[in-house]
């Protein structure tokens, strides 16, 4: 009994010093193609639930309390064959320090995701050949989760990640699938990973760290602090929206924060909002339900 219990407490330690990344759900809603039920998407479901829990994507090591929390939902349109039209609905979220609430980072809905794909077919992901645009697309986004998540604790930590997703786009820009040229519109991964490494969009890193750094994770010992500090990195954001208004990081970022800043500047301890409301009209105006709640 005690050698069944020595085994049962090594293996405990293993998986927890071997646990990778991500925690991630992942959901497939196959109903607009009236084949909900098919056998072919559970199969995929359990596939890419697999692909991005197990796959090492790092050299990092992370505890089971480290892994970044994360939802996929990949809704299918179409279905013929082997031949899918999708969206991606992707989102992740960090803990604040001393507290039980997680903070939504990442909110991104990708509406470029066709892709082929065969039952049972190895989803395999080589960063330096284009196999599947499905595998593709999945790893684009965990890299650009794992560097938000880093830009959240360290200034500029994210940028060996958004590296690793502009090559993935580099490499995926040969292929006849759509979201990773310049060309494929104002939303698409390219334009979402050039904004991240370009400096012109310095400052939303920034903010990002100010953000949750310097704000949320100090909120339990010095509200007022902590909120002063999320108002001064959401203003830096305004440098970007003077120069690139109406900029899809911009408005990604808010899509992910418009609760929370709503409910972060709607009570506790005061400090001067008259500056961040205004600005948060102007670099988000399609919020302005969640900015009018804003009052003291």
């Amino acid at each position: 009994m005690r050698k069944i219990l020595l085994f049962l407490l090594c293996t405990i330690a293993v998986f927890s010093a071997e646990a990778q990344e991500l925690n991630c759900t992942v959901n497939i809603d196959a109903e607009q193609t009236g084949q909900p039920n098919l056998q072919i998407f559970r199969t995929l479901e359990t596939q890419l639930l697999e692909f991005v829990n197990n796959t090492k994507w790092t050299d990092k090591e992370y505890k089971n309390q480290e892994r970044i929390d994360c939802n996929m939902t990949l809704v299918i349109s179409q279905y013929d064959g082997d031949t899918f039209n999708a969206t991606l609905q992707i989102q992740s979220s960090r803990p604040v320090f001393d507290s039980t609430y997680d903070s939504p980072v990442y909110n991104y809905y990708d509406k470029q995701v066709n892709f082929t794909y065969k039952e049972y077919e190895p989803l395999n992901f080589n960063m330096n050949s284009f196999g599947s645009n499905l595998v593709s697309v999945i790893a684009f986004h965990v890299y650009t989760v794992l560097g938000l998540d880093a830009d959240t604790y360290t200034p500029n930590g994210g940028e060996q990640y958004f590296e690793i997703a502009k090559q993935i786009t580099n490499t995926a820009a040969s292929s006849p699938f759509t979201g990773w040229k310049a060309n494929d519109g104002t939303q698409s991964r390219f334009r979402y990973n050039d904004a991240l490494l370009s400096t012109v969009y310095k400052e939303f890193h920034e903010a990002m760290y100010q953000y949750h750094r310097q704000g949320l994770d100090v909120m339990s010992t010095n509200p007022k602090d902590a909120k002063q500090k999320i108002a001064e990195a959401i203003n830096k954001l305004k440098g970007i929206n003077d120069r690139r208004p109406n900029s899809f990081l911009v408005r990604t970022f808010f899509d992910a924060k418009s609760d929370e800043i709503q409910a972060i500047f709607s009570g506790g301890p005061q400090v001067d909002i008259t500056k961040l409301v205004e600005n948060l009209n102007r670099m988000a105006p399609t919020k302005q339900s969640n900015w009018a709640e804003i009052k003291f």
